[in-house]
């Protein structure tokens, strides 16, 4: 199995593998900086084409986090998932990465990350759908441990880097406010015109983050939510991206769930109003009633 004794550093995969994974072809891969999971080229692009960020996952409170969105492209097990969202049984199909999406003014509202095609016998697209892939953004410095690690990874499989400043983490928020609901708002929107569908591949943990969404028959959805994980094999010493579940939703539904926050108790927010005012006004509490007793009351 792949080597989960230490959790002291946050490397899970490093250029598709697992950090304690010394196979010839795990070693060939860290070497030659290759990813096994096609990308558009043989070799890791991450952050850098010169310099890749080598890091498909990582280890957060004992889950393993998918932190590279070419990670869901194993085995292209995102692709033949949503074709049986987009399109009816035995359709001939294909797909077409990183296509452009404008809107009425021509401009761009995102480029989408996978497009499944379907088309004719002779060539002609009768049909498509769109599906993003969601990783997760980190938060810390996921670099430099990388970068230690690489430089004898046989002799720092057992790094100790818990403690050290910005230590990186998985940051659920910003994944969500900054890519997944601009996706769904703009992408989505303009999908949703055109009648079209939209698939989104998302790790379990992640979607685990989000609101419930109201979710309806296929038949009826706009959205699959297509949930992945990662899971030990040992045969292999290396993990396997598997599917969890698929969550069918509207278009509008969801988005409104996912954009409506829920609000916290605003008596608490009250106090930190009067904590601040009474700093600003030397520390001395009023005497009369607060106006959170107020409303409170």
């Amino acid at each position: 199995m792949p080597n989960e004794a230490n959790k002291e550093q946050p490397l899970a995969e490093v250029f598709g593998f697992p950090t304690g994974n010394f196979s010839d072809k795990a070693k060939r891969h860290r070497r030659n900086r290759l990813c096994p999971f096609h990308n558009r080229v043989p070799n890791c692009t991450k952050d850098k084409a010169n310099d890749p960020l080598g890091v498909c996952s990582i280890f957060h409170d004992g889950n393993i986090v998918v932190t590279c969105p070419i990670r869901f492209r194993e085995e292209w097990l995102v692709t033949t998932g949503a074709c049986d969202f987009f399109f009816p049984k035995d359709t001939r199909w294909t797909s077409l990465a990183e296509v452009r999406l404008n809107d009425k003014e021509g401009k761009t509202a995102g480029h989408i990350d996978i497009v499944l095609v379907a088309y004719d016998d002779r060539g002609r697209v009768t049909d498509f759908g769109a599906l993003e892939v969601q990783a997760v953004y980190i938060s810390g410095n996921i670099r430099r441990p990388f970068e230690h690690y690489m430089e004898r990874p046989g002799k720092r499989i057992d790094m100790v880097w818990r403690g050290k400043p910005h230590y990186p983490k998985p940051d659920y928020l910003s994944s969500s406010r900054k890519r997944l609901i601009p996706q769904i708002l703009y992408k989505g929107g303009i999908l949703k015109a055109w009648g079209k569908k939209q698939a989104i591949a998302i790790q379990k943990s992640f979607y685990d983050t989000l609101p419930k969404m109201p979710s309806v028959a296929p038949g009826k959805a706009d959205l699959a939510w297509m949930i992945y994980d990662l899971q030990s094999d040992g045969r292999s010493d290396s993990y396997r991206l598997v599917q969890k579940d698929i969550i069918y939703t509207e278009f509008r539904p969801a988005l409104k769930r996912i954009i409506t926050p829920e609000p916290g108790k605003i008596g608490e927010f009250m106090d930190l109003l009067q904590d601040k005012l009474d700093e600003r006004l030397g520390g001395n509490p009023p005497d009369a009633p607060t106006l959170a007793d107020t409303l409170l009351h």
